[in-house]
């Protein structure tokens, strides 16, 4: 199992409690993150990297509470403004950052899931993490769900029909909720499905 971390995760329990299970991590860290080896310490904000490099810091703590040893990356790609800065208990610095770049991918499925868009889940305010899981996968069902409904959306040419045409900024998520509106207002039929048609199709 390998968990991926934003910004946010900059702490030290989760790492401990993913250890514990012994999964591999990989988490973002904020630049003023402090590090520690051979008795001194200092933050990534000290790491010489430049524009194209990946610089890798084996054995090192970090936090004020010296967790550790861990890799400590430093990482700028060279079409970002600024380097990536990651704590990870994998051995190998390619690994980290090929497993961490998978996160981007799913991106927009936070986004869907949370307040910027329409699921909202953070207003649940449920904290019982049996309550929680099952919310999660009843959200998850419904996210596929709306994504199929968006493929419908553009293979079927509805995108007219519910989005304005001199402009094209809508994801899946957001046409297939336009369409599931458009379809339950003209008490149209709704398709249920849970596999994707071919994309072929949808971009034709």
């Amino acid at each position: 199992m390998i968990f991926l971390g934003d910004g946010e995760f900059d702490g030290i329990t989760l790492q401990a409690t993913i250890d514990g299970y012994g999964w591999e991590y990989a988490c973002r860290m904020a630049k003023n993150t402090q590090l520690g080896a051979e008795g001194e310490r200092f933050s990534f904000h000290e790491v010489d990297v430049q524009p194209g490099e990946c610089i890798g810091l084996p054995n090192v703590t970090f936090s004020l509470q010296d967790y550790g040893p861990v890799l400590a990356i430093a990482w700028w790609e060279a079409r970002y403004e600024e380097p990536i800065c990651l704590v990870t208990n994998m051995e190998l610095i390619e690994e980290a950052c090929y497993w961490y770049a998978k996160r981007f991918r799913i991106e927009t499925f936070f986004s869907d899931q949370k307040s910027s868009r329409e699921f909202n889940l953070h207003k649940s305010h449920i904290s019982d993490l049996a309550r929680l899981a099952r919310l999660m996968i009843a959200a998850c069902l419904a996210y596929i769900w709306i994504i199929y409904l968006g493929v419908i959306a553009k293979r079927d040419d509805w995108v007219k029909i519910i989005h304005r045409t001199d402009r094209y900024d809508l994801s899946l998520f957001q046409l297939g909720f336009n369409l599931l509106d458009h379809l339950l207002n003209e008490y149209l039929p709704i398709p249920v499905e849970f596999r994707m048609p071919r994309l072929a199709e949808s971009v034709r």
